[in-house]
């Protein structure tokens, strides 16, 4: 896949679809890869006429890893949000906003319908909101304002994400992402037993693990003020989209999002977790799909 420079970081990135269609950039969340969008996903958007670009996140996959700026203990950084204090980080969300713009930027793309997922949708907010002129839509999925008395993650949702493989062997590191997948997976729309093993062997052997960079993604969601105010300001289209089952990101932060934007759509989706399964694409597509056409026709129209 190919690479560009953009906001001082090497971003390995890849494209579906013609380069003269409006252009999908889609930003996946903490710790996990551009590959967790599932292909079907994406070269679906590309059918529909968009041009739909995935990426790593600075700290993941094939992008720029940051190893200069040294492992954050993220329990400290907890232990000063709880008592009041601000928590400082290697590298903001708002960092991480600004690659993406850069990237865009770096393929010649004026303007994208930005579309994020969990920590990606943290992040496409403040791409709508750091970047109006680069947003013509925003969709929020599985994400929230980090908003501070918003429900938080079930215990057990977020022990399957941040506990570390037993080695850094490939089968532990295999069974370490079926378990945590299993955890925070879609009950109305579950993974079968071969797409789930096959899907932690695709993460698992496409880069070396690297907990680092995890730590340094953390430590920016930890750090990061609620976005409320900033969301307040935002006038490009916005949809949220969150599962009514999710464990990791309960529905309310979903619900916040959507109440934080004005005149944005927000759709609650009856069995979905915190996943991509094969079973949620035509959910996904149904739904990103259909908004983003939306916002394209009236764009022509006016």
């Amino acid at each position: 896949m190919p690479q560009v420079k953009a906001n001082g970081i090497e971003i390995e990135y890849d494209s579906f679809g013609r380069e003269t269609d409006p252009a999908i950039l889609l930003i996946m969340g903490f710790s996990a890869q551009m590959t967790v969008w599932p292909e079907a996903f994406c070269r679906g958007l590309a059918d529909n006429g968009f041009r739909v670009i995935r990426f790593d996140n600075r700290d993941i996959g094939k992008s720029s890893h940051l190893l200069h700026l040294g492992a954050p203990n993220v329990g400290e950084l907890m232990g000063k949000l709880m008592s009041g204090q601000q928590p400082d980080a290697p590298y903001s969300l708002d960092d991480m906003a600004a690659d993406a713009a850069g990237l865009l930027e770096a393929l010649g793309i004026a303007q994208a319908h930005i579309v994020g997922a969990s920590m990606g949708g943290m992040i496409a907010q403040l791409v709508a909101a750091n970047h109006p002129d680069r947003t013509k839509s925003m969709t929020s999925i599985m994400s929230t304002t980090g908003k501070r008395d918003l429900p938080q993650a079930k215990p057990e949702a977020m022990a399957a994400l941040m506990t570390p493989p037993a080695s850094t062997g490939r089968e532990d590191r295999i069974k370490a992402a079926i378990s945590t997948w299993r955890v925070i997976g879609s009950p109305g729309y579950p993974a079968t037993d071969e797409e789930i093993r096959a899907f932690a062997e695709e993460q698992v052997d496409r880069v070396p693990y690297e907990p680092t960079g995890i730590a340094r993604q953390m430590a920016a969601i930890v750090s990061a003020p609620p976005r409320n105010e900033k969301l307040a300001g935002v006038r490009v289209p916005c949809l949220v989209i969150h599962g009514a089952d999710d464990p990791l990101v309960p529905v309310e932060g979903g619900k916040d999002t959507a109440a934080s934007i004005p005149g944005c759509e927000l759709v609650i989706v009856p069995g979905m977790a915190h996943d991509f399964t094969d079973a949620l694409v035509p959910i996904y597509l149904k739904h990103v799909g259909a908004f983003v056409a939306k916002v394209e026709a009236k764009a022509e129209a006016a």
